[in-house]
Order: C-alpha cells, then structure tokens, then sequence
C-alpha cells in the first residue's frame, strides 16, 4: 500500500494559498507590462543564441568579458530556457522572486528567533513601481539578501553549525552582488548591523564566535572591490545635459539628482502599489501595512509569546530602519552610473516595517497567518484584473511579430508609450518585442550600458540621443528597415516615401510596422 502524503498543517495550508495567489497575474498576461522586461528578455535571447548565424546575434554581439551585476538573472533565465520557451523561462524565474520575498523574510525571522506569520505581509511589495519598470535584477536580488542577513545571524549564534551557515552566507552574498549592487549597498550597513547586534551563545565578548561570519562575508566584498575598481577606474564620458551621461565628476553636485525629503515621504505609499491605472492595486500595501501595525497593538494586549533580549529584539526594526534611511538619504540619480537609487529601497523598506511586530503566542500566530492570505489576495486579484486586460491590448504588438522578416534591424519610433491599464510606459521598448521574435537588433539596447553581460563587436547602430524622444528619427533611419511605429500615422512620418522606399508591412491594432524596400 502506497503511504499517503501528509496533510499540510493548517499553517502550511495558508502559506500555500498565499504564494499561489502571489504569482497568479504573472500568468494572466502573455507579455507582461514592464517597461524594461522587453529589452531584458532581448539580450538573454541573444545570450542564448549567440552562435545562431540565421539572427543577427552572432554578427553584432558579443561576451563582455568583465564582472557585471547583472550576470545573475540573464544567465539563470538563458539556462532555464534551455527547458522551457524564453518567455515560460521569465516567468518561473520572476515567480520564484514573487515567492521568495516572503519565504526569505520568513527565514530572516525565524534565525532572530521571532515567529514567521509576519512575513506574508510582505507579499505585495514584490510588484510596485520597481517591478513595473523591470528592474527585475534589483527586485531579484531582495530575497537573497534577506537570506544572506538570516545567513549571517546563524553563522553567528548557531554555534554547532557555524562553518555551514558561514559557506551558505558567502555564497548568499556573492549572488547578491550579481543581480545588483544597490542591494549589497544595504548589506553594506545592514551586516555590521547585524554582528554588533547579534549574542553569541559564549558571551557579548567573544571574538572567536562571530570568526565565521566575518570569513563568510570575505568573498563577497573582494568581489565588490574588483568590480568598483574597475567600474569606477573606467573615464567617464561628461556631457553635461545629455541622457545616460555624467554631468560632472562622479560624486559632484552637478552629477548628482536628489529628491527633497518631503518628495520622498510623498511617494512612499503610492511606490508600493502603482502599476495598475485605476489605482486598484495601491490597496493591499496599505492593509499590509495597517495589519501589521493592528499587529503591533494585539501582541501588546494579548502578550508576547517571550521576551528577547534588550538589544537583540531591535534587530528587525534595526534592519527596516537602514532601509528606510537610505532610501531618504540615498541621491534619486547619480547621472552615467545609476539611476532610480534611493526609490528602489521603498520596497525593501516597506517589506521589513511590516514583520517588525513584537512576537505573539504560538497559538495567535497560527491564526494570524491567515491575515496574510487575505493580503495576497487582496495583491492577486487586481493585478490578474489589469494584467489580462493588458494581455488583450498588447496582443497586437507580439501579432506584429508576424508582419516582420528575420534578422531585421529595427527602430522603433513611439510617439505613444503608454497604456490604458497601466500606469508606466510599458511601450517604450515595443520595437524590441519585434526585434527578439525575428532575431534582429533595435536601436537602443542595453548591450550599450556596462551592466550588461553583452557588447556590441563595432559601433552600435546609430540612434537618436534618447529613447524617449524620437523626433530626430529621420536623420538615423538609413541604418534600419523596419520601423515599429505607435503614436503618430506612419504617412506622417514618411511621406511620399512610404509608397516608394518604404511600405506599410502591417498594422495590429495601434501599432504599425513599415519596411523597407
């Protein structure tokens, strides 16, 4: 007789329900509405077809050799779409992001002792503006880093086992810094944090004890130190007023963009929760955020399970506050080298104040659980909403696909980047869309950008200053044949010509595409 498996407890029940409802609107939606995730998805394409000589991969691109950030995510989703179509490869990468916020959070918790039921409520701060531009690489490397600080706190106080939780946490950290450096910028703070915080199990003042962790962290910060010299090291081009320039020397007022105080404290809420136009999205955030401080109330009245030590019990809100910190202090830009810095720690910030609850009995823990399936439903149900609308409209663009020969070289004039759904411009990058199905290049890339783990082999097509602004389109259009067109009627931008040089190739829904001749 085949043994059963056994039931999951009541608990387990509810953190299944959760993490389902968590990453169902990532399969409500063929093309998923982030900005930046077509132009991601482009250079892992090429990544993974790089010898395939009938795209024009193989003639334009190639290996950059040197340390980038952003090694993690590009090479993971090329190796998973060895299994799976490039897209499905996305999604099971970007659900096991979903699902791994609140899991590392609950591991976070659980290594300071503290009960895990908090972490649920972490569940929206997944998606939110960080998301829905795609700075899917930052958004990644979140769940690491709270697995590196759980990593760090154990290699510290769990004295039987040092040596594993110190190899685990080395490896923790070099991940970290291959899916983004802003998030080992909190480590950075967070880690020191953590050793002057944490007891030992032989006492404040032994050195020997905390040994392993600060062994553990050797890897990760040699690591960072090659790739700040040679990021830093290389000259910067200063063009004052030009996008993706410096406008000074690196660290100087003209190079630096800030945000005031009370525009930081402004955006906090509406960062959390701003995908979707009709503002449905913004709710769970805030219930998130209000449960947890009900929370705080209810473990005060009803008592705490037991009383940690003076400081030890401060490390979670420790934690919360450094995030919250750099994200008021942190520039918004540091123009030629990184840009949306100090929003990006919103999320972060938001997903640490939500577990910083005093621990409750055991048995209300159990029960408030179930608090956090509430709030993932609260997250699933607009999203899958707006997602499967925004699937209907995008239609048209991967249709486009159809009308497009192979290996084209496009440029994509989009006068309109939005959508109805959604709040972002999500169509910023549609002539990528076109470009990755029929294995061709566009005229903007981030094989351009040092992050990337590609180059191009000569000069990158010629293109206007900013993607945002197409007007100069005309004067860069000899280097193209085909056109992905939104906004604005292709008769108008071409004229005459588009019955001689060029011809209209297709038209789904608002979007155009014109070839040439």
């Amino acid at each position: 007789m085949t043994p059963s498996l056994p039931r999951p407890t009541p608990t387990q029940l509810a953190w299944i329900v959760a993490c389902c409802c968590g990453v169902a609107p990532l399969f409500a939606s063929h093309l998923l509405p982030l900005v930046d995730l077509p132009q991601h998805l482009h250079l892992i394409s090429v990544l993974h077809r790089l010898d395939d000589t009938s795209t024009l991969y193989p003639e334009v691109f190639e290996r950059r050799v040197q340390l980038t950030p952003y090694l993690g995510f590009y090479y993971l989703v090329s190796w998973l779409s060895w299994l799976v179509p490039l897209e499905t490869a996305n999604r099971l990468f970007l659900a096991a992001y979903v699902v791994g916020l609140p899991l590392a959070l609950g591991f976070l918790l659980q290594s300071l002792k503290r009960p895990t039921w908090p972490a649920l409520l972490a569940l929206p701060f997944a998606y939110g503006d960080s998301f829905a531009w795609g700075f899917l690489n930052y958004c990644s490397a979140l769940p690491l880093a709270l697995l590196t600080c759980g990593f760090f706190v154990r290699a510290i106080d769990d004295a039987a086992r040092r040596r594993t939780w110190a190899l685990a946490l080395s490896a923790s950290l070099v991940a970290v810094l291959l899916f983004h450096v802003q998030v080992f910028a909190w480590l950075g703070v967070a880690l020191p944090f953590l050793l002057i915080t944490t007891p030992a199990p032989e006492g404040p003042t032994a050195v020997k004890a905390r040994l392993p962790a600060l062994l553990g962290v050797v890897p990760g910060v040699a690591l960072f130190v090659a790739w700040v010299g040679l990021r830093v090291g290389e000259p910067a081009e200063i063009a004052p007023g030009q996008p993706w320039k410096s406008w000074g020397p690196m660290l100087s007022k003209e190079n630096l963009a800030w945000k005031s105080f009370e525009q930081n404290r402004d955006e906090f809420l509406p960062m959390l929760g701003n995908m979707l136009r009709d503002g449905s999205d913004a709710l769970a955030p805030r219930v998130a955020l209000g449960l947890a401080a009900l929370a705080v109330v209810l473990a005060f009245v009803f008592g705490r399970a037991h009383r940690e030590g003076p400081v030890a019990r401060w490390r979670i809100v420790g934690l919360a506050g450094l995030a919250v910190l750099l994200y008021f202090a942190l520039p918004f830009d540091i123009r030629g080298y990184m840009y949306y810095l100090n929003t990006r720690f919103a999320h972060l910030a938001a997903a640490l104040l939500v577990v910083c609850v005093p621990p409750v009995k055991p048995e209300r823990a159990a029960q408030l659980t179930w608090l956090g399936v509430v709030v993932a439903a609260l997250t699933a149900w607009p999203l899958v909403r707006g997602f499967s609308s925004f699937d209907q409209e995008s239609r048209a663009l991967v249709n486009l696909a159809d009308d497009a020969a192979d290996a084209p070289r496009v440029m994509g004039i989009i006068a309109d980047t939005g959508s109805r759904f959604m709040t972002h411009p999500v169509y910023l990058h549609a002539s990528t869309v076109v470009a990755r199905a029929r294995g061709g290049l566009t005229n903007f890339s981030f094989a351009l950008t040092p992050h990337s783990p590609l180059k191009y082999r000569g000069a990158p097509p010629p293109t206007f200053p900013s993607e945002w602004d197409p007007r100069p389109w005309a004067q860069y259009a000899d280097a193209y044949d085909h056109f992905v067109i939104r906004g604005v009627h292709p008769s108008q931008l071409f004229g005459p010509k588009l019955e001689q040089g060029y011809f209209l190739a297709g038209q789904r829904g608002d979007f155009f595409l014109v070839r040439r001749r």
